[in-house]
């Protein structure tokens, strides 16, 4: 049924339908029947900043070519939920497992190599979490090649994660210690802020990436994080991904996804360690 009834712009079945058209050929994104009010939430700036009166004309704008419009609509379709430290356990892990393994390594065969790649970053608390647990182990790290890839689909967040800018509130259920040491308090009129301390913010580098397009990386990583990102794709773009992930992970690597998320039935490239903690088979 054509509903559209109490709204500020005419929003068709037609029109949803081809918006989740839109949004699978150019990001893998797949929308379901129950998101079809969010979209509309999520997409009303965009046809009012336009000075459109219906979704037909907004999707007809997306359709032709010759603007940047792709881009705000993908930006404005992307959940962006994250939090410092989130599923604590895989954290725990690189602390008492995975960063003592490496050093082990580095100390037998004197390696210095360190690859993680935090895909599908958001606003940039995955991949700065990872650096401050990495720091906390490691602390020679500077003297290695260690690199934190950070990656996402949103061009718009991931300004904001090179910022490292946050509200105070958001580092609220961080360890006290941890907080005084890897984040400073903003002043003045920033006094409501925190900003990610220098020594953090240059283990990561932020690129925009879109999972079902070309990959621009070169050489393997030790581990992955892959985390509530397959749930936003259909089913077969969640298999292609997750084996080009096994592509770009070491023999022996890890790949962590989220607590709901699971890879029976995905690929049978990883052994599982529990906790949604995956290692490549060898």
């Amino acid at each position: 049924m054509e509903k559209f009834v109490g709204k500020e712009f005419k929003y068709t079945d037609s029109d949803y339908y081809r918006l989740s058209k839109l949004a699978k050929d150019l990001a893998g994104i797949n929308f379901l029947e129950a998101k079809r009010e969010l979209v509309y939430g999520r997409l009303q700036k965009r046809v009012r900043f336009h000075n459109m009166s219906s979704f037909k004309q907004y999707c007809d704008y997306l359709e032709s070519d010759g603007h940047d419009e792709r881009r705000h609509f993908i930006n404005a379709v992307t959940t962006n939920v994250t939090s410092f430290f989130r599923e604590n356990h895989h954290f725990e892990y690189l602390e008492k497992n995975f960063f003592p393994e490496l050093l082990a390594e580095h100390e037998q065969q004197s390696t210095s190599r360190l690859r993680i790649w935090s895909a599908g970053c958001s606003s940039g608390k995955e991949p700065y979490s990872i650096a401050m647990v990495l720091r906390e182990c490691i602390p020679g790290i500077d003297a290695w090649d260690a690199r934190i890839l950070a990656t996402d689909l949103d061009s718009d967040i991931l300004e904001v994660a090179r910022q490292g800018i946050y509200a105070s509130e958001h580092v609220g259920d961080i360890l006290p210690e941890r907080r005084k040491r890897w984040f400073k308090n903003g002043q003045g009129a920033n006094a409501n802020t925190v900003r990610i301390a220098a020594d953090i913010r240059k283990l990561v580098h932020f690129k925009q990436l879109n999972l079902i397009a070309d990959w621009p990386m070169k050489g393997l990583f030790d581990c992955v994080f892959y985390r509530n990102v397959a749930i936003y794709f259909a089913r077969e773009s969640q298999i292609q991904i997750v084996d080009r992930i096994a592509n770009y992970i070491k023999p022996g690597g890890y790949l962590f996804v989220g607590h709901s998320e699971s890879l029976f039935g995905v690929t049978d490239r990883f052994e599982s360690l529990g906790h949604t903690i995956y290692r490549k088979i060898a």
